[in-house]
C-alpha cells in the first residue's frame, strides 16, 4: 500500500485561501465553545455549526456533539446538513 501523499494533498486543497479561512474559522467557534464551556480540551466532542456554514460563528448557530454523530454523514455534493 502507498502511503498519502501529504505534501501533494496540502498544496491541491488545504493550503488554498478559502480552506485556510474556513479551517480559521473552525478554530474560532472551537475557541468560544471553550471559553464558554460548553466544551473542554480532549472530550472528545467537535463544535458543530447547525447550518453547515463553517464561518457562520454565531452563538446560536454552534452545538456540542460527540465526534461519531458530527462526523456522520456523508460530504458530497447530494449529502448536505441540512
Amino acid at each position: 500500500m502507498v502511503g498519502r501523499n501529504y505534501k501533494k494533498e496540502y498544496s491541491n486543497y488545504q493550503g488554498k485561501p478559502s480552506q485556510v479561512k474556513k479551517r480559521a474559522s473552525r478554530n474560532t467557534a472551537r475557541a468560544t465553545m471553550v471559553a464558554a464551556g460548553r466544551v473542554k480540551p480532549g472530550d472528545g466532542k467537535d463544535v458543530d455549526h447547525k447550518n453547515g456554514n463553517p464561518k457562520d460563528n454565531r452563538k446560536s448557530n454552534l452545538k456540542a456533539k460527540p465526534k461519531s454523530v458530527n462526523r456522520s454523514f456523508p460530504r458530497n455534493s447530494k449529502a448536505g446538513k441540512k
